[in-house]
């Protein structure tokens, strides 16, 4: 009787399992994204999720992967990158800036009117990453992508025509690079992560931020600020690099079959669809600045020429930085300069 039970208990396994669903059975894999943006804004909604659906895809639903959005895991958007380093999560994306001095070369990209254009500049930052920095400073993390936002603008409560507005303003910034541009602009920098942006604005902790127009819509900043200050020309004020990494032990333990998927959507094809993407959303992010009757400033020329006079010690300063971490800051610079070209900046 007993022996008749547990073939009855089989049959019924076997019979439902075979009438599961062959998406559930090919289901091998299941990884983890986190990051520090809400679910709609632009990066997780227009970039993240539509990769991950093209490589679900591309593995034949072998592959399942579950998005963590506003820091769902717990932690600090400081803390993503050592959470792929060490597996608490699978993949992240993060801007590289959130832990400073930690990736040094990437940070040529974030120099003060190094960016023309963006897409051409993210197409760089990932040739320099799988030519040079993926064995180097990401050694411990396999970089899935690595972009750039469009152009920095400046976002205040009070109106930034010259560069002397900016004396004595505390304004937000994501990187130390970018601080210290804010502080030889006259600016009294503020390292803050993205998220962290309206409540220093609403509390008087800042007057103002960089960030480019694409994000502006996921923290209302329309309704914080009203002054907006654009830089014109082929060059931009900043911008700042961002990764998605994958913890590296988790990535080389995958069947040969999902990592083929994973690389076929990432890379450069990654990196200027993200690019892309962001740059473009930035027309709407100004236009609901617009619609709100903020001002928005366009600097001229010649006092664009004044914001790079005065941000050239900044460049001199990581220059003499690096060279003393031993890297060869000049040569860094042509070279991220040259790959910029070559991919049409």
């Amino acid at each position: 009787m007993k022996r008749l039970t547990s073939l009855k208990f089989a049959a019924t396994a076997v019979l439902a399992i075979g009438l599961m669903p062959a998406s559930a059975l090919a289901q091998e894999v299941t990884l983890n994204l986190h990051q520090f943006l809400p679910a709609p804004a632009t990066v997780p909604k227009h970039i993240l999720k539509p990769w991950a659906t093209a490589v679900e895809e591309r593995a034949g639903g072998k592959l399942k992967i579950e998005h963590f959005d506003s820091m769902a895991l717990g932690g600090k958007p400081s803390g993503l990158m050592d959470q792929a380093i060490d597996g608490v999560a699978d993949i992240i994306m993060t801007v590289v800036g959130y832990t400073p001095g930690r990736f040094p070369q990437t940070e040529v990209f974030e120099l003060p009117f190094m960016m023309t254009d963006p897409v051409a500049t993210s197409k760089a930052f990932q040739d320099l990453v799988e030519t040079d920095l993926q064995d180097g400073e990401y050694k411990d993390v396999k970089v899935l992508g690595a972009w750039v936002h469009g152009p920095g603008v400046i976002h205040t409560a009070s109106a930034v025509k010259q560069v002397e507005d900016l004396e004595g303003l505390k304004i937000r910034a994501p990187t130390r690079v970018i601080n210290d541009m804010l502080k030889e602009l006259g600016a009294t920098p503020v390292g803050l992560p993205l998220p962290a942006i309206p409540e220093a604005l609403s509390k008087g902790v800042v007057s103002g931020t960089v960030i480019p127009w694409e994000v502006t819509p996921a923290i209302k900043l329309s309704e914080l600020v009203t002054h907006h200050t654009e830089f014109v020309g082929e060059e931009s004020l900043y911008t700042a690099t961002i990764v998605l990494a994958m913890n590296r032990a988790k990535y080389n333990s995958l069947p040969e079959d999902i990592r083929a998927a994973i690389d076929a959507e990432s890379g450069l094809i990654l990196s200027e669809m993200a690019a892309r993407v962001m740059w473009e959303k930035d027309a709407p992010g100004r236009e609901i600045a617009e619609d709100a009757g903020n001002t928005i400033i366009q600097l001229s020329e010649a006092e664009v020429a004044r914001f790079k006079d005065r941000s050239r010690p900044v460049v001199d300063r990581w220059v003499a930085e690096m060279d003393a971490k031993g890297i060869d800051a000049r040569a860094l610079i042509a070279k991220a300069k040259g790959l910029i070209e070559k991919h049409g900046g």
